[in-house]
């Protein structure tokens, strides 16, 4: 059974940081792109980043360019998202998810590439 399971969300204050973790289970891990995606109240889900485990490449969205940072542990079967100079607009409930890369990878920020969603996990920047 596929299992993603998100966790280190929390309040933090415009300026603070916090580093997400997606603990990931059932699944070869090292064969497979994790993402991160976040839904913030009364908005669409968007896509944030991607590290395809197999060639290393990381994407991300405009917004979060030099400020969130993902890794993945291969060794632990986790992946990361390091957030630094959190803003209030990144308010929103973070979601991890993950497709196989048996097929070429596509556009990292569509919802439909990927296979395996995780609960999610609130962060509440403070003004």
């Amino acid at each position: 059974e596929v299992q993603l399971v998100e966790s280190g969300g929390g309040l933090v204050q415009t300026g603070g940081s916090l580093r997400l973790s997606c603990a990931a289970s059932g699944f070869t891990f090292d064969d497979y792109a994790i993402g991160w995606f976040r839904q913030a109240p009364g908005k669409e889900r968007e896509g944030v980043s991607c590290i395809n485990n197999v060639d290393g490449n990381t994407y991300y969205k405009d917004s979060v360019k030099g400020r969130f940072t993902t890794s993945s542990d291969n060794a632990k079967n986790t992946v990361y998202l390091q957030m630094n100079s959190l803003k209030p607009e990144d308010t929103a409930v973070y979601y991890c998810v993950a497709r196989s890369l048996d097929a070429p990878l596509g556009d990292p920020f569509m919802e439909d590439e990927y296979d395996y969603w995780g609960q999610g996990t609130q962060v509440t920047v403070s003004s």
